[in-house]
C-alpha cells in the first residue's frame, strides 16, 4: 500500500502559505533567536579564521552561520510578500545578508580574511608609549 494513494495531487505538496503565516505570527520569537545566533556564529567564524584554525572548523561554523543567515533572509522575505515595508525589515534583511556574505567570504577567500583580521588586531593592540617627562631638571 502506497502512502500517497488516497491523497489528491495538491495535497502532496508543502503548503507554503501555512509556513509563511507561521513565520509572520512568530516573528518576535524567530528574530529574538536568529539575530544573536547570526551575530555569534559569524563572529565565531571570523575568530576561527583569524586564529588560523583548521579549514574544517571554519567550514562547520560558516555552514551553520550561513544556514541561520539564510533563514533570516527568507523570514524577512515573507514580510515583503505581504507588503510590509518598514525600517525593521530592511535592517534585518541587511543584517542577514551581511552575515551571509561575511561567512561566504571567510570560506572562499580565507587567506585574505585571515591577513585582514591579523592586521586589524595588530593595529588595535598597538600601544604607543608616551614621551617621558622629566621633572625637576
Amino acid at each position: 500500500m502506497r502512502l500517497w494513494e488516497g491523497l489528491q495531487p495538491c495535497e502532496k505538496m508543502l503548503d507554503f502559505n501555512s509556513l509563511f503565516e507561521f513565520s509572520r505570527m512568530r516573528c518576535v520569537g524567530i528574530c529574538a533567536f536568529l539575530v544573536p545566533t547570526n551575530l555569534l556564529l559569524t563572529t565565531l567564524t571570523l575568530t576561527l579564521t583569524g586564529f588560523g584554525r583548521p579549514t574544517r572548523q571554519v567550514l562547520v561554523t560558516a555552514g551553520f552561520a550561513s544556514l541561520f543567515s539564510g533563514v533570516m533572509v527568507l523570514h524577512v522575505l515573507t514580510w515583503f510578500l505581504v507588503g510590509v515595508v518598514m525600517l525593521p525589515t530592511y535592517i534585518l534583511l541587511s543584517l542577514g545578508s551581511l552575515c551571509l556574505i561575511t561567512n561566504l567570504v571567510a570560506v572562499f577567500r580565507r587567506n585574505q580574511v585571515e591577513r585582514l583580521i591579523r592586521s586589524l588586531v595588530r593595529i588595535c593592540t598597538r600601544v604607543d608609549q608616551p614621551a617621558r617627562i622629566k621633572f625637576n631638571d
